[in-house]
């Protein structure tokens, strides 16, 4: 082998080695972009598919489909329409802690449908809500497990004054009354005006909607 054909040889392998830390240098941006956007959603969707590569498919997929929904903000009139009717919610959550859940949620999922999420099944909305709220999507599934919880007779009415906890977290930021940043579950503050009630002086009102 000639000095030409050597050299050639030889820049085709540099070439190939800085096209290769390129490609490495762009996949680890990529992977911290999408870990710095969604949080411990990207953490969970990782164990949820087994990989690296298929839950950054993932992540990557709900960002565009969510590209194709109409999301908006909500108009000064709705913003304070639904807070009004948070507040209804709230303040019946002794007397009527099952009613008061279940409200959350229906509540949630109608600000979300205004907003322009279409609302499909539980698992999808949650989904495509992490795409815009990934800090708060959490308390989204938590909320929504200690419903089904408590339909299991597992739930109690400590689960439940938890459960509207991650509701009000979830719907501040849908509203806007709060932004979209890191919130630990086991820190956000007790619900005002609502002391604390024992299991014992709370009757459970709605038996008829599979959550008693």
């Amino acid at each position: 082998m000639n000095s030409q054909v050597m050299m050639v040889a030889i820049g085709i392998a540099v070439v190939a080695l800085v096209a290769i830390a390129l490609w490495a240098v762009a996949r680890r941006s990529k992977s911290e972009q999408l870990r710095e956007h969604f949080g411990s959603e990207y953490d969970r969707t990782m164990k949820e598919t087994g990989s690296r590569s298929a839950a950054e498919e993932n992540l990557v997929a709900r960002a565009e489909e969510v590209k194709a929904f109409n999301i908006r903000a909500l108009t000064t009139a709705e913003r304070d329409r639904y807070v009004i009717d948070w507040k209804k919610i709230e303040a019946h959550f002794v007397e009527r802690p099952t009613t008061a859940v279940i409200e959350a949620d229906e509540l949630v999922e109608l600000v979300m449908r205004t907003r322009g999420y279409p609302m499909a099944d539980f698992e999808k909305d949650a989904d495509l809500l992490s795409v815009k709220h990934p800090r708060v999507v959490d308390h989204y599934r938590a909320g929504r497990a200690m419903i089904d919880s408590h339909g299991r007779g597992t739930a109690s009415t400590e689960d439940l004054r938890q459960a509207m906890l991650h509701y009000r977290a979830l719907f501040e930021d849908l509203v806007g009354t709060t932004t979209d940043v890191a919130q630990p579950l086991t820190a956000v503050r007790e619900i005002e005006q609502t002391p604390s009630v024992k299991p014992s002086t709370v009757r459970d009102d709605r038996p008829g909607r599979g959550v008693s």
